[in-house]
């Protein structure tokens, strides 16, 4: 099965709210879809644009693509190693033009093998439990949209904050007021804090009984010192997210003992092939990790999912973006009946004809 072209499209896709953290605000999902043709099968894979996190755009994904094209035409599908080789060494940085092709090719690989991407990665499970986000709002609409989630079927909050220390403090509060404790939130701050605040704001929540389960990368992603200092003087799990992209930042955050989990991302690690590296890291030293996604099309959020249900060491899920859009125009993949996400039996990522 030798790969004959490869092609882009870009989709825009709109939200039913718009999306708020401290770090952006969208009311739309720009992403490039893209198609790997080989002379048997059609692999799919997707790219989103973050300039805020990864720096990618969609013109630089869709360049970077193209440059990478000309390294993957001819290569056979069932070299897979050698096709990895390729892609992850033959332009530096671009991870989600790497991770857009590096899905294409996992989808080109079950397809080849007649298989689930998520068997042929180890198969632990073949559903999965995701929370659902709320975005970043004054402390009154964070709790009707709390309860709005929970009406639904959630039972697992992601709360975003991160813009003002004190009220997030007062945002949490309302939250945990309208939907009870039973729910489970974790909390966001999207690099918003400093460390000493991050510890003042965490440690106000647990005096509060608010009961959260987790801190996301509470600090910026480069200071690896201050979200030590985060992780060593709150009683939560503390999780990193924008501090790793590679397996050698993952390292980092072990070595350093920085942070208890890690949030695994392909747009941020380049793909499925690097993830699996930080997964394994993990489980080695006995960290559990998250699987999340940018805002990001029903593709990779797909692609994540096989992930996710591959690795018994991601605990936990954050995968809720299809239900936050207003359409889904893409054929296929994984099926959401509330917060439960169904991969199914079909061979590679489960994608028919997209463009």
């Amino acid at each position: 099965m030798k790969i004959i072209d490869i092609k882009t499209e870009k989709i825009s896709i709109g939200l039913k709210k718009p999306f708020i953290t401290a770090l952006r605000s969208l009311r739309s999902i720009d992403s490039i879809v893209v198609k790997v043709i080989t002379d048997e099968y059609i692999g799919y894979g997707a790219a989103a644009e973050t300039a805020v996190i990864t720096g990618d755009i969609n013109s630089s994904i869709i360049g970077a693509i193209d440059y990478i094209k000309t390294f993957l035409i001819g290569k056979d599908i069932s070299s897979f190693e050698k096709l990895m080789e390729i892609l992850n060494n033959c332009i530096v940085g671009n991870t989600s033009a790497k991770a857009s092709i590096d899905m294409a090719l996992y989808d080109l690989y079950g397809k080849l093998y007649k298989a689930p991407v998520y068997k042929l990665l180890g198969g632990y499970r073949d559903k999965l439990t995701t929370d659902i986000t709320i975005s970043l709002k004054s402390p009154d609409e964070m709790a009707i949209d709390s309860i709005q989630a929970v009406n639904q079927g959630f039972n697992a909050l992601k709360v975003k904050v991160g813009n003002n220390s004190n009220l997030d403090i007062e945002r949490l509060k309302a939250i945990r007021k309208a939907v009870g404790n039973t729910v489970s939130i974790k909390v966001d701050a999207n690099q918003g804090w400093e460390a000493k605040e991050a510890v003042y704001v965490i440690k106000r929540m647990e005096q509060e009984d608010i009961n959260i389960d987790l801190a996301e990368q509470p600090v910026t992603a480069e200071d690896i010192d201050g979200l030590k200092y985060v992780t060593d003087n709150v009683n939560i799990p503390v999780l990193a997210d924008e501090s790793v992209f590679s397996p050698m930042d993952a390292m980092n955050i072990i070595n350093n003992r920085a942070a208890d989990m890690i949030n695994i991302k392909l747009m941020k690690t380049g793909g499925i092939y690097n993830a699996l590296k930080i997964v394994s890291l993990a489980e080695t030293v006995g960290m559990k990790c998250m699987i999340g996604s940018m805002m990001e099309n029903i593709i990779g959020v797909t692609a994540a999912a096989h992930l996710g249900a591959a690795k018994a060491n991601i605990i936990e899920v954050d995968l809720d973006v299809p239900l936050l859009c207003s359409e889904n125009p893409i054929d296929g993949g994984i099926v959401y009946d509330k917060n439960n996400m169904i991969l199914g039996i079909d061979s590679g990522l489960g994608f028919n004809d997209i463009f």
